[in-house]
C-alpha cells in the first residue's frame, strides 16, 4: 500500500501510543496544541451525555483528552474521535467496575513495578477520585479550572502530572495518568463499536480497513494502495 504522509505533531503521537514514550513531552516538543479543526458531518450528531460522569467531571475529562491529542490538518484530535464518550461508556462495563481484575489485598503501591497493579481502585474509581484530586492541584497550582487555561499552561500541567510533580492524595499522578492515556489510546483506535474513533476517523488517518471478512485477494500485491474503506463491527 502507499506511504501515509503524517504530520510531524500527529507522527510524534503515533509513536508513544506504539512505544509507551512520555507523551506529555512529546506533546510540549512538538507545539501540538493547534487550534482544533472541526470535522465535519453530513448531520450533526446530539451532543453525547454521560452515563457515568457529572457534566462538571465530564468537561473536565474532556479537555484532558483534547490536550493529549488535539486535532490538526492530518486527523481528528480526541475530542472529534469521541475518546471522553468512550472513557464514559466503559467505566459502566465489567471492565470499568473491576469485575475482571484481582482486588484482594495486601495492596503494596510502591511495588507496582515488579509486582503489577497495585491499588485498591478499579478503573471508575481511580477516574473518579483522580480527576476530583487534578481539578484541586491544577486549581493550587495554576489559579484556574484545567479547561479554562491556555494551551502551554494545559501541557505543563498535564507534565506535572505524567512525572508525579502534582500531588493527588488518593491516587498516585503517574498512575492515573498511566491509567489515562491507555484509554485515550484504546478510544481513539477502538473499533466504533464501543464509542470511540467516530466515523473510523482514526482507522483511515492510517489507512487500517478495520474488520473485513478476509483480504485474500490482496495477499499478494504488495505495494498497491488498498482502495476500498474500513469497516466497523457497527
Amino acid at each position: 500500500m502507499k506511504k501515509l504522509q503524517i504530520s510531524p505533531n500527529r507522527r510524534a503521537f503515533l509513536r508513544t501510543a506504539a512505544a509507551g514514550a512520555p507523551a506529555a513531552a512529546v506533546l510540549a516538543g512538538a507545539g501540538a496544541l493547534s487550534p482544533i479543526a472541526v470535522i465535519a458531518r453530513a448531520e450533526p450528531a446530539a451532543p453525547y451525555r454521560p452515563t457515568f460522569f457529572d457534566s462538571q467531571t465530564f468537561g473536565l475529562l474532556t479537555a484532558l483528552v483534547d490536550t493529549l491529542i488535539p486535532a490538526d490538518d492530518v486527523g481528528p484530535g480526541a475530542v472529534q474521535a469521541g475518546v471522553a464518550e468512550f472513557i464514559d461508556r466503559q467505566m459502566d462495563t465489567p471492565y470499568g467496575r473491576g469485575d475482571l481484575w484481582y482486588m484482594q489485598g495486601p495492596h503494596h503501591p510502591e511495588a507496582d513495578a515488579v509486582f503489577g497493579y497495585q491499588l485498591p481502585y478499579p478503573p471508575r474509581d481511580i477516574y473518579r477520585k483522580a480527576l476530583q484530586n487534578f481539578d484541586a492541584a491544577v486549581r493550587d497550582a495554576f489559579g484556574k479550572r484545567f479547561e479554562e487555561l491556555d494551551a502551554a499552561a494545559r501541557i505543563d500541567a498535564v507534565t506535572r502530572l505524567e512525572k508525579g510533580a502534582l500531588h493527588l492524595p488518593d491516587v498516585p499522578a503517574d498512575a492515573f495518568f498511566g491509567q489515562l492515556i491507555e484509554n485515550v489510546r484504546e478510544g481513539y483506535f477502538c473499533d466504533p463499536v464501543h464509542g470511540g474513533n467516530k466515523d473510523m476517523a482514526a482507522w483511515r488517518m492510517v489507512g487500517f480497513p478495520g474488520a473485513r471478512a478476509d483480504y485474500y485477494d490482496w495477499v499478494d500485491q504488495y505495494g498497491k494502495h488498498y482502495p476500498l474503506p474500513p469497516v466497523s463491527r457497527t
